[in-house]
């Protein structure tokens, strides 16, 4: 006998029923219990391995961080930056903008892949290794605890040239940023608070050199910046051409707290990028970062949101990617 339903129920149980399948993504097979029973020791193992990282590299939680946004970014979540150039392919991390990534960022995966090889083989993905770690290490230095569903699959696909149209650089205009944000889902809020990850880490000189060297006609200084904060730049910075390891730290007051400092110093022209400075101009920015630098619980609770979301981009599950017996290799040759 047929169903028979009053219009606006009928259209109601459609809208549930195709609701229902719309939120049925890839993301729905991670849990954060993912290994309680094929890798038990998977989080003590995490925390051993960034716990001693962190203490002889303090460092270390900056560029975990910033290795998981450009991995993220590219080809979702799956751990395509950790892959190797070879004689068939250049991969992700040897794209310009990659170059730049820390060595202690790829040690810290390195590590405890190794060490979860050794507990549980073949059980957990690089991918996962990346995304526990660098919450991880985000807490450890004094920032917020947010979820971190597991499950992910390594990817199959690292090309450098697919790295440049999916990461924000420095020199872009802030309806640059906001679009490259926007087209991976992110509001303008959101992208401000993930922004804050610059409150740990540091930028190598080439990428604000122009802001002390070279701003403009009338100025070689960018008027923005703090005069005390340039020259001290400008000092460290001097031999950058020459010698391209050069850097800064991004929170000169704090560098390896994470905490609001970031957007305070926005304020008092102690942005290092031209993107920082951006976000306390832009009228389309400004009230968040001002916002975030008055308000260290709410920054938290953003960036929190906002790592959640970040962390589920693009993943991999199922027979869409591999566990990798090495975290800087496919299991078969793939492009």
């Amino acid at each position: 006998m047929a169903l028979s339903l009053p219009p606006l129920q009928f259209f109601f149980v459609i809208f549930l029923v195709s609701s229902s399948l719309h939120f049925l993504p890839s993301e729905s097979k991670l849990s954060k219990d993912y290994y309680a029973k094929s890798c038990p020791k998977f989080e003590s193992i995490i925390q051993d391995v960034i716990t001693t990282k962190q203490i002889n590299s303090p460092t270390s939680a900056g560029a975990t961080l910033r290795l998981f946004f450009h991995d993220c970014m590219v080809e979702g979540c799956d751990g395509s930056v950790l892959i190797a150039s070879n004689a068939f392919n250049k991969a992700e991390r040897d794209a310009d903008i990659n170059l730049s990534l820390p060595g202690d960022a790829f040690d810290v995966v390195v590590r405890a892949k190794t060490a979860l090889e050794l507990a549980c083989p073949g059980v957990v993905s690089c991918s996962d290794i990346l995304a526990l770690a660098a919450r991880d290490l985000v807490i450890m230095v004094g920032g917020p605890y947010y979820n971190v569903r597991l499950g992910r699959k390594d990817g199959f696909v690292s090309q450098a040239s697919r790295v440049p149209a999916n990461l924000p650089k420095s020199e872009m205009s802030m309806d640059e940023i906001i679009k490259l944000f926007h087209a991976k889902g992110f509001s303008i809020q959101e992208m401000v608070a993930l922004t804050g990850a610059h409150t740990i880490g540091f930028s190598h000189c080439k990428e604000f050199a122009d802001r002390l060297f070279s701003h403009s006609k009338t100025s070689q200084v960018d008027p923005d910046l703090n005069p005390k904060f340039a020259d001290g730049l400008k000092k460290v910075c001097g031999s950058y051409k020459t010698n391209p390891t050069m850097s800064a730290f991004n929170d000169v007051i704090t560098p390896n707290k994470f905490d609001n400092m970031y957007y305070q110093n926005l304020q008092r022209g102690l942005g290092l990028l031209a993107s920082d400075n951006a976000l306390i101009k832009d009228p389309r920015t400004k009230n968040f970062a001002i916002l975030y630098a008055t308000n260290q619980t709410a920054f938290f609770e953003a960036f929190s949101h906002a790592m959640e979301k970040l962390s589920v981009l693009g993943i991999k599950t199922g027979h869409k990617g591999e566990v990798r017996h090495r975290c800087d290799a496919f299991n078969s040759i793939k492009a």
